[in-house]
This record gives structure tokens, sequence and C-alpha cells, in this order.
């Protein structure tokens, strides 16, 4: 079973796990001050912010980790009636809200589209390497 880098704990990430690098819960001030300045809805800024903090989040993982948060991604997308929009509604008891919410994002299925494709971009070596081995004995 993969597990966390630093951690003895299952790497069981789920599709919000995306989104975490533009968590703002807490950070209003801060993080989310800066994301306000990029509109989600133009491709520039939307791959601007895709890079600089949705996959950074993720540099220090393993490419084991990477092919694992690809393949959640690709499996949502690959589902025509997933809602992506739902990942942008904010959980105040659940301490998480994005830069954006729902109402603010006109194509979410969108957003993770151009997620997963500068993903395949950017992580291409990892993924390539990892698809070539048994995941089962991950």
């Amino acid at each position: 079973m993969l597990k966390w880098p630093k951690y003895d704990l299952p790497f069981e990430p789920t599709i919000s796990y995306w989104l975490g690098g533009i968590s703002t819960f807490d950070r209003e001030e801060t993080l989310g001050e800066e994301l306000r300045r990029y509109n989600p809805n133009n491709s520039s800024d939307r791959c601007l912010v895709i890079k600089k903090y949705v996959l950074a989040r993720f540099d220090d993982l393993p490419y084991r980790h990477k092919f694992v948060l690809f393949k959640i991604l690709e499996g949502y997308l690959l589902n025509a009636g997933f809602d992506f929009s739902t990942q942008f509604e904010a959980d105040y008891d659940a301490n998480e809200s994005v830069a954006w919410d729902e109402t603010e994002i006109e194509n979410p299925r969108g957003f993770f589209e151009d997620i997963f494709r500068l993903a395949s971009e950017e992580w291409k070596d990892d993924l390539h390497m990892a698809g070539f081995e048994d995941q089962s004995t991950w």
C-alpha cells in the first residue's frame, strides 16, 4: 500500500486534493488576496494559477504519488455526469474554502481539465515511469 512520504499513513487522496493549493480557509488576507488578482475564467490566468499554486504544491511528492493523484483526476474526468462545481463550494464546518466559489467559476469541469492537461505535461516523465510499474505492488 502506498503511504504518505513522511508518515506511516495510507496515501488515499480525493479529488479535492487538487484544489488544496488554492485553499484559502483562514488565509483570506494572504493567499486569498493574492489569488483574487487572477480571473479563473481567463485561460492564461487559470493556467498560471494551476502551475504556480495547484501543481507546485505537489513538487515534493514522489512520482508514484503523482501518478495516483493523476489517475484519480482522470477517473473523475471520464465520468461525464460528475459535477465539478461542488469542489468549489465552501464548507466552513470542515474548514474548507477555495479562492473562488462555485458561482464564480464559469466552467468547473474545464478548470479540472486544464489541471489534467498541465499535470500531464509537467509530470510527463513521472507518469511515464510509474505507468510501467505494477501498481499493485505499491
